[in-house]
């Protein structure tokens, strides 16, 4: 039995963040950090000041002569192809060339010997619009007849009119749930640096290093070969850094390669905001029929997203959406559509769910409905619908809910939370509280867990054992701030039974790990966790051939076994350092360097009969949060959150638990404070930290409970048997918007479903107040 006590780092022991102090103290590096080479220029871009026009005309002269001013780039500086669009549809141009789509466009770019002077020229530009109609959200843009950016999608199963017939409740509703700023601490950066021939090498801040690789070969018209893209660390990304840094990598590299002089390029935070894309905010029109015990019979629902002027990701964004519009329950007869609408803004991209949070929440509110109709408890709703024995374990996709725990999971929180004595104890509160009212709520997550683009499930690795026992580990997924390489590290210190202090953690490069996925769909430990262990037990396995094949010649044992002990090998009775076999095995020619590789099994998916198993697990989740709220202002504060959350066996719980509290929180801000707001000229009016409001540390619940499921497993064969963890807490922030709900349904003694939109701004919350006084 191995003595995982005595390494330090091991998996499913804590270990602190591998740059936790460098961040704290500032000595971590990021890519503006990077020393610039004598001659760098800087780029800025210049943007659109109308939402939607034909480009008649524009005059740069007075950008070009502007001080500092090396050059201006515009389309027809582009050697390869103007196109930037991650799903080829080749809809995505660096630079318009004939019409601009939204407000903030990037038009050009101006490269100086300074930031400054390039930012301050990019004002100068003059340009001669023909003014065109805008459409700015789905509603508007269905209602001027725009089209989808993208194919919708349909899932179905059973007959829902016959559901429907045979159900003697129904309601159909439509809710609106806002969008999201990734409001990552650092921007977008990229830093291009030309080399010999047609050589780029990039620093820059993505979580998908070889798309931007691929991105910039195809603008400069280059095999994917000559360009080179180099992550050491991000200052967070939440999918804002998925595909969006396509144009800064463009822009640097075509700017770089046509000067032979260094390019960086980062945008203050307003450009920032304003030109790159936001989760998608959704109108979902929903037709849910019930029994008199609240059991769901039919559901049909129709998801319209804001996608932007482009399909950047908004495919399988609202792909997403409809396969979690069922969360935790079963629905007996469904049929769900999206739409994925052009409008007259930015396009819309990738953030932390990537469309799941927007349908767990329709499905959510469908729950509440059926609660409030027929005056019970919303959480005996839930219970009523979830998952369960055959028969009743068949998602809209027509794959199977296997290894459901959500049972366990609700019983033990809600008993851990004393939900329904508090719950009692609110009501009771609020009858006799005039102005501040309280709510509870207890939800859960259901959330699947693979790239439903199937062959984005793939990642590799790279470790190299050096001859004195230091081990060198690369992989394919980018570090965040999430803690992915002290995971994968844990990984390669417990195959190899040494010091995790003994591992180099080196950057993410597309010259080591090719055709790498995004760390995106919380896989990144799933598959470089397991990419890594592959490479390292092609090592170990060369390594303990050398041992058994040398033990009578070196050890004198005779027919040895071979054990990996903590720091040392055992070869029979003999037990030697680990250091001393990794000399000896060098000595004897023995390959200490292993190429590694993953895929994810058993995934399948046909988009257009909607059915498969798009994914090879899921995770679960619950979250009970308290709230009060006062009636006068729509005012309110989080007073207490309790969240069990299931990431089957942690490969480290202190990393795990930080991801639970974090997500719970922007999960919390994306329903309650953070609201995108454009103008009727199609400007965004949100587009800094002064007017777009994040949760702060005042915000947080002010108890704040958070426990891993420490008892589950994860039953399919994933990396040390843990589960993805980035995504799934997000939706644990429902809790918070369903017990607001609650609480001003008791302005009407709980006769009403408030029907809240979200964000739950206070004056959203004050206006439902309102209504409801109306009405009852």
């Amino acid at each position: 039995m191995k003595d995982h006590q005595t390494i330090s780092g091991a998996v499913h022991h804590d270990r602190q963040h591998d740059s936790a102090i460098k961040h704290v103290t500032g000595r971590a590096e990021y890519t503006d950090d990077i020393a610039e080479p004598y001659g760098t220029l800087h780029a800025y871009l210049g943007v659109s000041t109308v939402a939607h026009a034909n480009i008649k005309g524009i005059d740069l002269s007075a950008v070009r002569a502007a001080p500092g001013v090396v050059d201006v780039l515009t389309a027809d500086d582009i050697p390869g192809v103007n196109d930037i669009s991650p799903t080829g549809k080749h809809d995505e141009p660096v630079f318009p060339t004939e019409k601009v789509e939204f407000h903030g466009q990037p038009m050009f770019a101006v490269i100086a010997e300074t930031r400054d002077a390039a930012r301050r020229a990019a004002e100068l530009a003059q340009v001669d619009y023909e003014v065109l109609p805008h459409a700015l959200d789905a509603g508007s843009a269905q209602e001027a007849g725009y089209p989808m950016v993208t194919d919708p999608l349909k899932l179905e199963r059973g007959d829902v009119d016959a559901g429907r017939k045979d159900a003697p409740h129904r309601i159909q509703a439509q809710m609106t749930v806002g969008g999201q700023d990734h409001m990552y601490l650092e921007g977008h950066i990229a830093f291009a640096i030309p080399g010999e021939d047609e050589d780029v090498t990039l620093h820059c801040s993505t979580q998908h290093p070889s798309e931007a690789q691929h991105m910039v070969a195809h603008v400069l018209g280059v095999a994917n070969n000559a360009v080179t893209v180099n992550v050491r660390r991000m200052g967070g990304g939440f999918g804002g850094k998925e595909s969006q840094m396509n144009l800064f990598c463009a822009v640097a590299a075509i700017a770089a390669k046509k000067h032979n002089r260094a390019v960086k390029i980062r945008p203050d935070r307003d450009q920032d905001m304003t030109a790159t894309g936001k989760r998608h905010d959704f109108v979902i029109d929903y037709d849910v029929a019930f029994d008199g015990d609240g059991r769901i019979q039919a559901v049909e629902g129709s998801f319209a997203a804001r996608c932007g002027y482009s399909s950047d990701l908004s495919g399988p964004v609202t792909d997403r959406a409809l396969f979690h519009a069922d969360n935790a329950y079963f629905y007996p007869n469904v049929l769900l559509k999206s739409r994925p609408m052009k409008t007259n803004t930015v396009s819309n991209t990738a953030f932390r769910g990537f469309g799941g949070p927007q349908g767990v929440v329709a499905a959510e509110r469908m729950i509440e409905e059926i609660a409030y109709a027929l005056g019970k408890d919303p959480l005996y709703v839930r219970k009523a619908n979830f998952y369960g024995e055959e028969g009743r374990d068949l998602t809209p996709y027509h794959q199977k809910v296997e290894d459901n725990i959500l049972d366990r999971l609700i019983t033990e929180l809600e008993e851990n939370a004393g939900y329904r004595k508090r719950r009692e104890e609110i009501i009771a509160f609020n009858r006799d509280s005039k102005i501040i009212k309280k709510g509870i709520a207890l939800t859960p997550v259901k959330f699947g867990i693979s790239f439903t683009a199937t062959w984005y499930n793939q990642a590799g690795s790279l470790i190299h054992v050096y001859n004195d026992g230091s081990i060198h580990l690369n992989h394919g997924g980018t570090e965040m701030g999430q803690g992915l390489n002290t995971k994968v590290a844990q990984v390669v210190a417990d195959a190899f039974q040494v010091d995790f202090e003994r591992i180099k953690i080196t950057k993410t490069t597309t010259e080591k790990v090719p055709n790498t996925s995004a760390t995106a769909a919380s896989s990144g430990s799933d598959l470089n966790g397991m990419a890594a262990l592959d490479a390292a037990e092609q090592i170990i396995a060369r390594l303990t051939t050398f041992a058994k094949e040398h033990a009578l010649d070196k050890w004198g044992e005779e027919n040895a076994e071979v054990e990996f002990l903590p720091n040392r090998v055992r070869v029979g009775s003999k037990v030697i350092a680990f250091d001393t076999l990794v000399k000896e095995a060098y000595m004897a020619r023995v390959h200490l360097s292993a190429a590694g590789f993953y895929k994810t099994p058993e995934i399948h998916w046909n988009r257009e009969e909607g059915k498969g198993q798009p994914f090879f697990y899921y995770a679960y989740g619950a979250s009970c949060s308290e709230v009060s709220v006062d009636t006068l202002t729509g005012e309110y504060r989080v007073e207490r959150t309790d969240i069990l959350h299931d990431v089957g066996r942690s490969l480290n719980p202190v990393l795990d638990k930080g991801q639970v509290e974090g997500a719970f929180i922007q999960g919390m801000g994306w329903l309650t404070t953070e609201e995108l707001w454009w103008d009727g000229q199609g400007r965004l009016r949100t587009h800094a930290p002064s007017t777009y409001k994040i949760p702060l540390a005042s915000d947080r619940p002010r108890i704040f409970n958070t426990q891993l499921a420490e008892w589950s497993v994860n039953k399919k064969r994933t990396i040390k048997r843990s589960k993805a963890v980035g995504e799934p807490p997000f939706m644990l922030g429902i809790s918070v918007f369903e017990a607001l709900s609650m609480a001003v349904a008791s302005t009407a003694d709980y006769r009403i479903c408030p029907r809240l939109d979200a964000p739950a701004t206070p004056e959203r919350v004050l206006m439902a107040i309102e209504t409801l006084k109306g009405q009852g």
